[in-house]
């Protein structure tokens, strides 16, 4: 990746709510989103989110948290391409999740989108969750 790539928007707001999860810091997660942001992880219904409407704003954007991230041991990033076009970008990889002695491996595509700001308007991931649950193993 060239120094001009991670100077793009989406990429810095990516890289600071990746950063975010890793260490386990909520508010600065919540920080990286403007006010009417979407977390849509999976897209689509799902246990996060039954109706599939994604989590639009910071309450619900925090509610998410609670649910799928802070019951996690861990989540590793692992992103073997990214393709950048404006102030969005996708990755593409995995996502590495252990909670509970168990390890889970999501492979898809998640993209980021940043305003003019910096602020992350919309984080999608798409990665299903029969293809991941069927991954899992003890660790």
């Amino acid at each position: 990746m060239t120094e001009t790539q991670t100077e793009r928007p989406a990429h810095a707001a990516g890289r600071r709510s990746r950063e975010a999860v890793e260490t386990r810091d909520k508010e600065a997660w919540l920080a990286v989103f403007a006010d009417d942001a979407i977390v849509e992880d999976p897209i689509g219904p799902s246990h996060f989110d039954p109706e599939g409407k994604g989590h639009r704003g910071r309450d619900a954007i925090s509610a998410f948290w609670d649910k799928a991230i802070a019951p996690t041991d861990k989540i590793e990033f692992n992103f073997r391409d990214t393709y950048q076009c404006g102030n969005e970008e996708a990755n593409v990889g995995n996502i590495v999740i252990t909670m509970g002695g168990h390890q889970i491996t999501a492979d898809g595509v998640f993209t980021y989108k940043a305003n003019d700001d910096g602020q992350l308007v919309a984080l999608r991931a798409y990665w299903e969750l029969d293809r991941a649950a069927a991954t899992a193993r003890p660790v």
